[in-house]
């Protein structure tokens, strides 16, 4: 498994990262099963957040044995210090460690929500405190707003950033492209979500991956061309999605192909992006 260097942290990143929502509502022996796996293909990097429902609790026992050699991230979406510091406290327990290696608010979508964290009382005092206290190495956020994600940026030097880079949104839309250029030219570290993200869901569309609010791409090959071109901006991992045949296709795509895309292959997905409703932007923005 390929690994890249996180920004300017030091830090080497599998560019497979694991998504935490994989082993939700697992059974324990299923989640240390798939945990195995992943470490023995080469992930080093797990992410998961209290908002994924069991996620957190399937995790910690699944990964106390590689806990040394892996680097793991987790999130909240509390706002308040005494909200981040309590879900803090309860993910390290749940996690069964001592620190998280990057620790992020998660899913920051509103300037209200920026103006929140930074506020006097705000989670980034509680940020502040837990890095002064060892209990975290890194501070992060992950947005689905690029607007409120470049708010973000006015007010903190993050180690890292974890956004949307996906094929559809990015060649239809451009979205995260203004994001992607501000954090590269402050030496971010740049992780991806929804690589394999391939168009939002028809209104009464029954989900096919019960785990997946979006439709994913349908096949290994989609899989292949989407994961190899998020790989190909200058990011360094791109964290699955919920469901593990997705995490293994991308280790597979990896194995077999590397992170190489042909000027031909961007060609066939800018055509792809032209017939589909892209997951992101979201909502208007302005």
């Amino acid at each position: 498994m390929e690994k890249r260097l996180l920004g300017r942290t030091g830090e080497h990143l599998s560019v497979v990262g694991f998504g935490g929502i994989v082993v939700m509502n697992e059974s324990p022996e299923a989640a240390k099963e798939i945990v195995a796996k992943a470490v023995d293909r080469g992930i080093n990097y797990f992410d998961v957040a209290p908002s994924y429902g069991d996620a957190e609790e399937k995790l910690g026992p699944a990964l106390e044995p590689y806990r040394n050699g892996v680097f793991l991230a987790c999130k909240t979406t509390e706002r308040t210090f005494e909200g981040a510091w309590r879900e803090l406290n309860e993910s390290l327990k749940k996690l069964r460690t001592d620190h998280f290696d990057l620790y992020q608010f998660h899913a920051v979508t509103t300037f209200e929500e920026v103006n929140a964290i930074f506020a006097p009382g705000g989670a980034a005092e509680a940020f502040e405190k837990a890095k002064k206290e060892g209990l975290i190495r890194y501070i992060g956020f992950s947005a689905h707003s690029e607007e409120a994600a470049l708010a973000m940026l006015e007010h903190f030097d993050f180690d890292t950033v974890l956004f949307p880079l996906n094929w559809a949104s990015w060649l239809k839309k451009g979205f995260g492209q203004r994001l992607y250029q501000k954090a590269k030219e402050r030496n971010m570290g740049i992780l991806a979500i929804k690589t394999l993200a391939k168009r939002s869901l028809e209104e009464g569309e029954e989900k096919r991956w019960p785990k997946c609010w979006y439709h994913p791409v349908d096949t290994y090959e989609e899989a292949s061309l989407a994961l190899r071109f998020t790989l190909s901006l200058p990011v360094m991992a791109a964290v699955s999605p919920s469901h593990q045949e997705f995490l293994w296709w991308m280790c597979e795509v990896i194995e077999k192909q590397g992170v190489e895309i042909t000027e031909e292959e961007i060609e066939t997905l800018k055509k792809m992006a032209k017939s589909v409703k892209p997951v992101f932007p979201l909502h208007q923005e302005g």
